[in-house]
């Protein structure tokens, strides 16, 4: 299994990070490159390869990230004051998701969400003041009271309960007609995943689980989570839907799941194969 936005291949390189003058030698390095955004979107050719561009077409205030080297290439994003992550994905992100060549997403996952970490995180959580990028840009440190801020990740689990050969699925109103996907929540302060998982699906469809079995995991830059794809088994198949949450939930046959997977017809329409949902089901499908 190789879950969306997983696979990168460029070496993040932590020993330039704690190096200045490392740094400041791959920046000037001739060779280069810097990620294509607009928007916080990326360019794609025909192959699915992100664009590039040389530094020398970075904005004069821009400060650069270093996502890592291709070989001893460096591959720089460019961070300027004021970026902000729109809200929400256009159609346009919609389409390239599915184009990605292998470990492309993965250089986009990383450069997307640490940017948008820097557009939010300019003060100091500690005392208010405004904080500057150090450690390649993979980090904010507070001139005031020399608190460091690391990029943040948000823990998310997403599972399915399985009950006599079928798997639990939902789905929330905002979604395409028809589709159905597994269930999801973020992780608490003082909870481990397999309990954040019982936690979920009780709460949203008032199925209880047991013996959690974790699967995959995957990185989700909208912003910045790491999705943790798991499979509990359910004492019965009572659905009690918690409609501020779910729309609708439904048990769905081992064998329909796999139909739909290989594009059949089916109950549901499966979530799009980028996402680690996809895997999942992938997964409990085959067993």
């Amino acid at each position: 299994m190789i879950p969306g936005f997983t696979g990168g291949t460029l070496d993040r390189a932590d020993r330039i990070r704690h190096d200045s003058e490392a740094f400041a030698a791959a920046a000037g390095d001739w060779r280069a490159k810097l990620l294509k955004l607009e928007n916080f979107e990326p360019e794609l050719d025909e192959a699915g390869q992100l664009g590039w561009t040389s530094l020398a077409d970075a904005p004069d205030d821009a400060e650069l990230v270093l996502l890592g080297l291709d070989g001893d290439k460096p591959h720089f994003a460019a961070f300027t004051p004021g970026m902000r992550a729109p809200a929400g994905r256009s159609m346009r992100l919609f389409g390239l998701l599915d184009r990605f060549a292998p470990g492309e997403a993965a250089t986009y996952a990383a450069a997307r969400s640490v940017l948008d970490w820097h557009s939010r995180h300019q003060f100091c959580a500690n005392c208010g003041t405004q904080t500057v990028m150090f450690r390649a840009g993979w980090g904010r440190s507070c001139p005031n009271c020399h608190a460091e801020h690391f990029p943040r990740v948000d823990p998310v689990v997403i599972m399915i309960a399985e009950h006599d050969g079928r798997a639990l699925l939902g789905r929330q109103p905002a979604w395409p007609a028809g589709r159905y996907s597994a269930l999801a929540g973020f992780l608490e302060p003082g909870e481990s995943i397999e309990e954040a998982v019982a936690r979920e699906i009780m709460e949203e469809a008032g199925v209880r689980v047991s013996n959690v079995r974790y699967i995959a995991s995957q990185p989700w830059p909208f912003p910045s989570s790491l999705m943790m794809a798991c499979v509990g088994m359910a004492e019965d198949d009572r659905i009690t839907l918690d409609t501020n949450e779910l729309e609708d939930a439904i048990w769905v046959p081992r064998e329909e799941v796999q139909r739909v997977l290989a594009g059949g017809e089916g109950s549901f329409l499966a979530p799009p194969p980028y996402a680690i949902a996809h895997t999942l089901l992938e997964a409990w499908a085959k067993g």
